[in-house]
């Protein structure tokens, strides 16, 4: 049940991150920087990416993506049609990574080690629902910001 909600949870969000991109007025834009911000919404957007790759597609789906973060933040003016086509991708591969958890692994605690302390499966994907959206929520405000409303 769990993990059903989770799926579509996700997937929901995901496709809302593409419609904010695919909302952007030009493809400058979305590179901006806004006054009092430190990332444009291309490199949130690309940080989501390379999480949800890494954390859920790799870490628990056996995808074989290998992250490199520091690239999410410092790479400018990836086309906006390849990060539309990338999260696509990602939104298949979370939910078909996600609905193929059990109950029991959703209780065990998740292989890799992201904070100081120890947590379930089940509790890090709640956690990464809430960091997606969390930049979700700067993707939103930063669109509007540079696009003056």
């Amino acid at each position: 049940m769990l993990t059903e909600n989770l799926a579509q949870l996700y997937e929901r969000d995901i496709l809302k991150l593409k419609a904010e991109i695919s909302l952007y007025e030009n493809e400058e834009l979305l590179w901006q920087v806004a006054p009092g911000t430190s990332n444009s919404g291309g490199n949130l957007c690309l940080h989501l990416l390379g999480n949800l790759q890494h954390y859920i597609g790799a870490v628990l789906g056996g995808s074989g993506y290998v992250r490199n973060r520091p690239v999410e933040f410092s790479s400018k003016h990836v086309p906006r049609a390849d990060m539309i086509l990338s999260l696509d991708h990602t939104a298949t591969l979370v939910t078909k990574t996600i609905r193929s958890l059990s109950a029991e692994t959703m209780e065990t605690d998740y292989p890799e080690k992201v904070f100081d302390y120890t947590m379930t499966t089940g509790y890090y994907l709640v956690h990464t629902l809430a960091h997606l959206n969390y930049h979700l929520g700067q993707i939103n405000f930063h669109r509007r910001v540079v696009s003056n409303g």
